[in-house]
C-alpha cells in the first residue's frame, strides 16, 4: 500500500449488506399486523445474524441488542462474520420501529451500518438528544444548545422562504410536549411520528420529496448513531448529546467511555468510511416494504456509502422464501 492511500471498506460489501437487512426485513414482514413486537423483532434478529454469519469479516457489534445480559444475540461485543477479511465496526437495529411492524403500521426497517474500526461511536442504550438537517447548508448553521425557534429560523433564512414553510419531524411523545408547542410558537409545522427517527433524519435529506426540514427532539442514542451513519454518507448536520434517566446508565456510558456531556458530531458518531443499508418492512416515505406474492417477495433497499458519496436503491425478487431465508 503506497503512502498516503486512503483505505476504506471493499465496496463488494455493498451487496453484503444489502443481503443482510434484506433478509431481516423478509423475516420480519411475515409477522407483520400480528400485534407481537417480540415475536418480530426476533425474527429479524434471528435472520440478521445468520446472514451476518456469512460475510467474510472480522465483525464486532458496537451498536445492538442490548448487553451480553439482556440479548442472547447481536449483543454489544458479539463477534460475527466469518472470522476472515477486514476488521470492521458494525451497528444494527434489525426491526427499527417494532411497535410499526406489529401494528402493520408504515416506516418500519432492517437497517446496519458498518465501518472501519473504530468509526462508530459505542453509544450506550439511552436517550440521545438530537437534531439533524440535510445538505447544502452552511456548517454549524444548527445548534443543539440553541432553541428550537432560534434553528428553525436559522435554517428558513438560509433557504430564503418563510419560517412557516418549515416543517419539524419529531417523535410523539409526552416529553416533547414543550418542544412541539415552541416550534408551533416560531411558526412553523410539526410532523409527528410514532417511533422511527432513523427514517425521521433520513427525510431530511430530501424536504422537497418529504416534506420534513429538520429533525429535533430525543430518542434512542443506538438510533442516532444509525442515523449519523446515514447522514454521512448522503451529506447532512447532525448534533446529539446523551441523556442518562438513572444512575445505573451514567455508569453503563462512563464503563463504556461514553461522555454525558460532549455535543457529539455528526463525524463524532461516524467518523470513518461507513456503509449504511435499510430494508422496508412496511411502506413509508422512505421505502416500499416488503411484498410477499405466493412464493416470492421483493424488497426495496437504500445503501450507501461514505467514502465515494454512492446512493443505491436495489429492488430484489426472492423465490422459495423459506429457503432464501436460510441463504440469501
Amino acid at each position: 500500500m503506497a503512502a498516503g492511500e486512503v483505505v476504506g471498506l471493499d465496496r463488494m460489501l455493498v451487496l453484503e449488506v444489502a443481503r443482510v437487512t434484506e433478509a431481516a426485513a423478509i423475516a420480519a414482514a411475515k409477522l407483520r399486523g400480528r400485534g407481537n413486537n417480540k415475536a418480530a423483532d426476533k425474527a429479524a434478529v434471528d435472520a440478521m445474524r445468520a446472514e451476518l454469519g456469512r460475510v467474510k469479516l472480522r465483525g464486532r457489534v458496537v451498536i445492538g441488542e442490548g448487553e451480553m445480559d439482556e440479548a442472547p444475540m447481536l449483543y454489544i461485543g458479539e463477534e460475527v462474520g466469518t472470522g476472515t477479511g477486514p476488521e470492521v465496526d458494525i451497528a444494527v437495529d434489525p426491526l427499527e420501529g417494532t411497535t410499526l411492524c406489529a401494528k402493520a403500521m408504515p416506516n418500519a426497517l432492517a437497517v446496519l451500518a458498518i465501518s472501519e474500526k473504530g468509526g462508530l461511536l459505542h453509544a450506550p442504550d439511552m436517550y440521545m438528544d438530537k437534531i439533524a438537517i440535510g445538505p447544502g447548508y452552511p456548517d454549524g448553521i444548527i445548534d443543539l444548545d440553541l432553541p428550537a425557534a432560534e434553528n428553525i429560523r436559522a435554517l428558513a433564512r438560509a433557504r430564503g422562504i418563510d419560517v412557516s414553510e418549515i416543517t419539524a419531524c419529531i417523535l410523539d411523545r409526552p416529553r416533547h410536549a414543550d418542544l412541539i408547542k415552541a416550534v408551533r410558537d416560531a411558526g412553523a409545522g410539526v410532523q409527528l411520528i410514532p417511533d422511527g427517527d432513523i427514517a425521521g433524519v433520513i427525510w431530511t435529506t430530501n424536504p422537497r420529496q418529504t416534506g420534513i426540514d429538520i429533525y429535533l427532539g430525543s430518542g434512542g442514542a443506538p438510533e442516532g448513531v444509525l442515523a449519523a451513519a446515514a447522514l454521512r454518507c448522503i451529506g447532512g448536520q447532525m448534533q446529539g448529546r446523551l441523556m442518562p434517566q438513572s444512575n445505573e446508565e451514567r455508569a453503563r456510558a462512563e464503563k463504556m467511555g461514553a461522555s454525558l456531556t460532549k455535543k457529539y458530531t455528526m463525524q463524532d458518531m461516524a467518523s470513518t468510511d461507513v456503509m449504511f443499508s435499510a430494508t422496508g418492512v412496511t411502506s413509508g416515505s422512505l421505502l416500499q416494504g416488503v411484498q410477499f406474492n405466493g412464493e416470492f417477495a421483493e424488497t426495496e433497499t437504500v445503501v450507501m456509502r461514505a467514502r465515494t458519496g454512492t446512493v443505491r436503491r436495489i429492488r430484489t425478487t426472492f423465490r422459495a422464501i423459506e429457503t432464501k431465508l436460510k441463504g440469501l
